[in-house]
């Protein structure tokens, strides 16, 4: 049995799916439940679920809401975004407690990185300097312009820790409490994730051993053709600097979310994410999706013209 949690980074409620004979929590605990999958939607409010909902009844949400359990009595984290919005789904932690504030924050305790990083945050010494802008985006990426980043993170774009011989400090050190992805993997459990930045390998946790299936494909990186999902050609631009990514257009984004939803089924089918190695279902596993997000903030489609955002007060979408 799989349960299914579709949660929202940005949003206020959770839906947990569960065999269609569970009406209820008790019926719930009742299940012996085998693998669970986290699929979390940037920027997807309750009011966006429940209009898809009314106008799809016929739709998987629409069954997940029928079948399953709906937190409403529930609230973002505050600030409202996808690094501390998925801390605290994988943690339980507010940023306070994690450490995770945003992609892009300042310490006044770690010393920069050795070098500036691909976005132009300073590089300095240590323990000389005290005090950094910390990035966990694209910024430290080996080449934020590639699909796979180049390769990952650049150990010379990560701040450094002065009182520890300025040992470079990679993502999962910086987080403060432990996750799901680890705890299940102490259970014995396997465990996979598929994010938008390499940089969101602190999923594993302090360990460093809690996602057994990391996948980050960079959502910054300049748009390529994916031969491998029908009609997903990059759209052109003009200048196709790093920061146009896969966000700067409607289409784009849908055929970069389709990178995400081929790593799950590969996952579901028991593959790794990339389909080269048999491994069986993950206990827990999941993945991320922008183009909800991208829908709401993207005002117009550069090249299509199209509108983003909504059109009323009421909730409802644009044509992006």
């Amino acid at each position: 049995m799989i349960r299914s949690i579709l949660s929202t980074a940005a949003a206020a409620w959770l839906t947990v799916a569960a065999s269609a004979a569970v009406a209820d929590e008790t019926a719930l605990e009742s299940h012996q439940i085998k693998h669970v999958l986290l699929i979390s939607v940037d920027g997807l409010h309750a009011l966006d679920l429940s209009n898809f909902v009314a106008t799809h009844a016929d739709s998987t949400l629409a069954e997940l809401g029928r079948n399953g359990v709906t937190y409403s009595n529930n609230s973002t984290s505050s600030p409202s975004d996808s690094f501390p919005g998925l801390a605290a789904l994988v943690t339980g932690g507010s940023p306070v407690t994690t450490g995770l504030w945003y992609d892009d924050t300042y310490n006044r305790a770690l010393s920069p990185p050795a070098q500036t990083d691909g976005l132009g945050n300073p590089g300095g010494s240590c323990p000389g300097k005290i005090g950094t802008n910390v990035a966990w985006d694209e910024a430290v990426d080996i080449d934020l312009t590639r699909l796979d980043a180049g390769g990952g993170l650049n150990p010379k774009f990560l701040v450094r820790n002065p009182n520890n011989g300025c040992k470079t400090i990679l993502p999962h050190e910086y987080l403060r409490v432990n996750t799901i992805f680890e705890v299940v993997k102490a259970g014995g459990g396997r465990t996979a994730w598929t994010d938008k930045h390499p940089s969101y390998e602190w999923t594993n946790g302090p360990s460093g051993k809690g996602v057994d299936d990391f996948y980050g494909p960079e959502i910054n990186s300049i748009p390529v053709a994916l031969p491998q999902f029908p009609g997903c050609a990059p759209v052109p631009f003009a200048d196709p600097t790093p920061d146009d990514g896969w966000t700067n257009s409607f289409d784009d984004i849908k055929c970069y979310d389709s990178i995400h939803v081929q790593a799950v089924i590969n996952q579901i089918d028991g593959f790794t994410h990339d389909r080269a190695h048999k491994v069986g279902v993950p206990a827990l596993f999941g993945t991320n999706f922008q183009a909800v997000s991208v829908g709401e903030k993207l005002a117009v489609d550069p090249v299509t013209g199209q509108k983003g955002g909504y059109t009323d007060v009421l909730g409802t979408p644009g044509k992006g």
